[in-house]
């Protein structure tokens, strides 16, 4: 099963046209897609990711689950926390793209999700059905990553007294953080009935959208192939070790606050994953200076297909560990 899906989602459009914008690149083709264009389309993406994400928590019933959703926010902060340092201070990479790995794996991949709810479910340990609402709430990720790489921008590139309240409140402002926060609110309060009025446009649409954004992502990407090439090896060990860590670490404490095996090991398998959908977006937006060859392919190149082939199954072996010393 898993060697289909890889072979399904390494041909689908979303990964064709990446790899077609770097052959673009590669062989001087004239093609370009004008920067105010790129522009529309990240408003789009992010707009539509929050929206998306809203509805998926107003329809998830979250009352009763406080140790659930608290290790969620924990998730939340400490993955891409780590991710940041080990980028920043391991790897050796710049603030700004220190932060784009950081955005990326603080994320979820959605495909991932879906590979792991399917493997729990064939594995005769189904998720409990909230599970994906707190996936969605793992998708904040993504602003908490950008916040860091701001609050570290600060302080080597500003004064020693800029505060911590100005810096939250930039990076709030940024259209990345507003769009997606935003977007969540929206998409949690307008209703069943108002989401319809706008589902044509920003559900159909999206996957129209994304294959054009990551057709310039991979023109971009190949652009700066040097920069990656420096980078490579290390960028390769961050693209496997870090899924098993954040799997490990993620799955131990959804043991201990008392989920079953199957929503231990989603949750997992989620905090293991790195986005290469939604979060490039937010990164493209917040930090235009970080390089996607190092970010997205280290995401797509390296940990996309790693987890499809051999996380996911590590990860579930690792829950049942934890559930035998732990449950």
């Amino acid at each position: 099963m898993n060697s289909a899906i890889l072979l399904e989602n390494l041909i689908s459009p979303i990964t064709l046209a990446f790899l077609l914008g770097v052959i673009a690149t590669l062989i001087r083709s004239d093609l370009e897609i004008p920067e105010p264009v790129i522009r529309i389309f990240a408003i789009f993406l992010l707009l539509s990711i929050g929206i998306q994400g809203g509805r998926e928590l107003a329809g998830a019933d979250l009352g009763n689950l406080l140790g659930a959703i608290t290790l969620t926010g924990f998730l939340v902060i400490s993955i891409p926390a780590f991710a940041f340092l080990v980028a920043r201070h391991i790897i050796g990479l710049d603030v700004r793209n220190a932060a784009g790995v950081a955005a990326l794996y603080g994320s979820v991949s959605s495909v991932t999700f879906v590979v792991a709810r399917a493997y729990a479910e064939g594995a005769g340990t189904p998720m409990e059905g909230y599970i994906t609402g707190l996936v969605a709430l793992m998708e904040l990720g993504i602003l908490v990553a950008l916040f860091y790489g701001r609050l570290a921008l600060a302080r080597t590139e500003t004064t020693a007294t800029t505060g911590l309240g100005a810096i939250l409140s930039e990076t709030l402002r940024g259209r990345g953080l507003l769009l997606l926060g935003g977007g969540l609110i929206m998409g949690a309060a307008i209703g069943e009935k108002n989401f319809e009025r706008i589902e044509p446009f920003f559900v159909d649409l999206f996957r129209g959208v994304l294959v054009l954004f990551l057709l310039e992502m991979g023109m971009t990407a190949a652009r700066h192939l040097g920069a990656f090439r420096a980078v490579g090896l290390k960028m390769l060990a961050f693209g496997i070790t870090m899924p098993l860590i954040h799997g490990t670490f993620a799955t131990g404490l959804a043991t201990l606050v008392g989920l079953p095996v199957g929503s231990a090991f989603v949750i997992g398998a989620v905090a293991a994953s790195s986005s290469y959908i939604d979060a490039p977006a937010a990164v493209r937006a917040t930090f235009p200076e970080a390089n996607p060859s190092i970010y997205l392919t280290s995401s797509l190149g390296i940990t996309f297909p790693f987890m499809l082939i051999l996380g996911v199954p590590i990860i579930y072996q690792i829950a049942l560990f934890w559930q035998s010393a732990l449950g």
